[in-house]
């Protein structure tokens, strides 16, 4: 059963007594976050985020590679000049390899692909890697403050890696 007659009807309280519709397209707080798109992690009530203090980027596993175009556009265009990164705990991109996945994808749809999937065995290096590849960029602006932090699933603690 589909969660969409739910969703409008949380939209129709939300709208209700919205009073934000005049929040400038830039974030206020000049900060770009990438953050895993797990449904344990919400990254506005991790940081202490209002609607529209930093652009929020979510994929699977928070991973740069994913992200870039969002950031991108994120710094030329609307003014960013912070990177923070999210990985966590306890994720699903530790479960399996590209190898794995492809496999499966084969198996059970006949659908083969070249997509990396972008999986990681080890979480803090994960985040290293990500902040790594934010500095390294040419596409992105150099001497951007980049963190990036592992989120605790079971504490909510951030803990930073980079």
């Amino acid at each position: 059963m589909s969660e969409v007659s739910t969703f409008l009807k949380a939209n129709e309280r939300y709208a209700a007594s919205f009073k934000k519709g005049s929040l400038p397209m830039p974030p206020s707080r000049r900060v770009a976050v990438v953050a895993c798109m797990d449904a344990r992690l919400d990254p506005a009530r991790i940081l202490g985020l209002e609607e529209g203090d930093a652009h929020v980027v979510r994929n699977a596993g928070g991973r740069a590679a994913d992200a870039l175009r969002s950031l991108v556009i994120s710094q030329e265009l609307l003014g960013t000049r912070e990177v923070v990164v999210i990985h966590h705990t306890d994720c699903g991109m530790l479960t399996f390899t590209n190898d794995q996945l492809k496999k499966k994808l084969r198996e059970g749809r006949g659908a083969d692909t070249d997509l990396d999937f972008l999986p990681f065995s080890d979480v803090d290096q994960s985040v290293r890697d990500d902040v790594r590849a934010i500095r390294e960029s040419r596409l992105l602006l150099p001497g951007v403050p980049v963190t990036g932090f592992v989120y605790d699933v079971k504490t909510g603690r951030l803990r930073q890696v980079e």
